[in-house]
């Protein structure tokens, strides 16, 4: 790319994405439990080190909202130090998922799952930060925070109180009300929040940061607990770190028009920013796809703009943490209630319900939010495969009655044993001494379906009445009735015609006549 097409597109569309990043970076942090530096940190190496090896990009790396839950946890039982040794180690697993060209199976993952889980570290998030946008401090479950956010509510808590309303609104209105992505939201809203803060000299908490930032890296120490403690940590922020990174990789390829992302090569650049950010003390590093889609949509056309948008962040820090520490950390805390709302998409939400996988959303986001990650995630993934077997294992039966004294019942989907209880009620429903047409539109049927159609069918011709079975997409039945389950003697009471053969084109059909002791309607 030429000279002139950097500055005018890359260069601009780096600083939107600073802008929006310095802001989201101390928040997460702070909502981690992990020093603000280490946000910061890791939001420079996610866009210099994950910017130069990516292999999608225009997809811009950095601290996620998604993982926060997962760092608090982390932190708690193993320190910062630990937290940090165990986010190298999960960049180098990453690292040798993506040599392994394994980067496709962790789309293997369900979405619903993923989108689930988010939704429900969303949930966390949000009520965790509310407490901190109001003056208060959380507390150390979602269920704790849901429980005492009422008297969070009736407390009075003066100017936090007003900078945290204050931000929010702006966060909801400032993009219907200015259509520029030079001036982001976010920007916007923690600025004029520290403005209030100033001009009013309100007492409240403030942005912390080191004197001398390179002085005050924390670097890694392995925890001293057992290994079988410490490799479920290590496991789970490299698979939910790779798995939010590839699908936001996907979801940044449709944003544009440029080349398709090499998702393992995007698994070996986030296991290096990974690598580097535990090692000089920063959080787990992700594909983000709110500063990607802010990205694309500045105009950014090469990786330039994500490698510029990290030394933007790396000087500003250097040169500028005087203006940083103006910030209220009631502002960061209304930013983190918003992005963790976000992430629970009422969008997505529809289309689930409209493809009926909304249970599997909903049980995933509240098992995260109740319990915790891995407890979530697995009551989501057996939720999801549950609703798998029940559908392979599901058949619709439709009866209808076209003509008097004449019925129509038509079979689609797995007809299963499972399904048998079902079919006999509704085939024994019928009026007896009537002529019955059954359609198969079948994908599987097995030996116990099978019996139940016979057994049916001769009871049914025995009472006087008439059965012509015909066979579409497919040959179920009459495989069943002629091969005898695989001994080559006939086992149907039927006659089978008018058979085609396998090479014929267009849908299978086979018509069973009623047996000859039944009167030809």
């Amino acid at each position: 790319m030429s000279a002139l097409a950097l500055f005018r597109h890359d260069i601009p569309s780096s600083i939107v994405v600073f802008l929006i990043a310095i802001p989201l970076s101390l928040g997460i942090a702070a909502a981690s439990g992990a020093p603000l530096l280490a946000g910061l940190i890791a939001a420079v190496v996610g866009g210099m080190v994950a910017g130069m090896l990516s292999g999608a990009p225009l997809q811009v790396s950095g601290p996620a909202a998604g993982l926060t839950v997962i760092v608090a946890g982390t932190i708690a039982e193993f320190g910062f130090a630990g937290t940090a040794a165990i986010v190298t180690v999960a960049g180098l697993l990453q690292i040798v998922l993506g040599i392994t060209r394994l980067g496709r199976a962790a789309l293997a993952l369900s979405p619903t799952v993923v989108h689930g889980m988010l939704a429900g570290i969303g949930l966390v998030i949000a009520l965790s930060q509310v407490h901190v946008a109001l003056g208060g401090a959380p507390q150390s479950s979602a269920w704790a925070n849901l429980r005492d956010l009422p008297g969070q509510v009736a407390d009075h808590h003066g100017v936090s109180v007003l900078l945290g309303l204050l931000t929010i609104t702006l966060l909801l209105v400032w993009s219907r009300l200015v259509k520029t992505t030079m001036l982001p939201a976010t920007l916007v809203a923690v600025v004029v929040a520290t403005v209030v803060a100033a001009v009013l000299d309100a007492d409240v908490e403030r942005v912390n940061l080191p004197a001398d930032p390179l002085s005050a890296l924390t670097f890694p120490r392995w925890p001293d607990s057992p290994a079988w403690e410490v490799l479920p940590a290590v496991v789970t922020i490299a698979l939910v770190a790779s798995v939010e990174s590839l699908l936001s990789a996907v979801a940044v390829d449709r944003m544009h028009d440029g080349p398709r992302a090499n998702l393992d090569r995007e698994l070996i650049a986030q296991g290096a920013a990974n690598a580097v950010s535990g090692t000089l003390g920063g959080l787990p590093v992700t594909g983000v796809i709110v500063r990607s889609s802010a990205n694309v949509a500045a105009g950014a056309r090469t990786r330039a703009s994500t490698i510029l948008h990290g030394v933007w962040i790396a000087g500003f820090v250097m040169a500028g943490a005087v203006l940083l520490e103006m910030i209220p950390m009631a502002a960061l805390a209304a930013v983190l209630v918003v992005v963790g709302l976000r992430l629970v998409s009422l969008a997505q939400i529809r289309t689930y319900a409209r493809h009926r996988e909304l249970p599997v959303y909903v049980v995933t986001a509240v098992g995260v939010a109740a319990t915790d990650l891995l407890i979530g995630v697995g009551l989501g993934m057996a939720t999801a495969a549950l609703f798998m077997l029940w559908r392979l294992a599901r058949c619709e039966i439709h009866v209808t009655e076209p003509n008097p004294g004449a019925w129509l019942v038509s079979i689609t989907g797995t007809l299963a044993f499972v399904a048998c209880g079902r079919l006999t009620r509704r085939l024994a429903a019928l009026p007896p001494g009537q002529h019955v047409a059954l359609e198969l539109h079948l994908d599987y049927l097995d030996h116990g379906a099978y019996e139940a159609i016979r057994d049916w069918q001769a009871s049914y011709t025995r009472s006087g009445g008439s059965v012509r079975v015909s066979e579409v997409h497919g040959s179920w039945l009459h495989r069943a009735g002629t091969d005898g389950l695989g001994t080559g003697k006939r086992t149907s009471p039927c006659v089978t015609r008018g058979r085609r053969s396998a090479d014929a084109q267009g849908p299978t059909r086979h018509e069973l006549p009623p047996p000859r002791h039944t009167p030809i309607p």
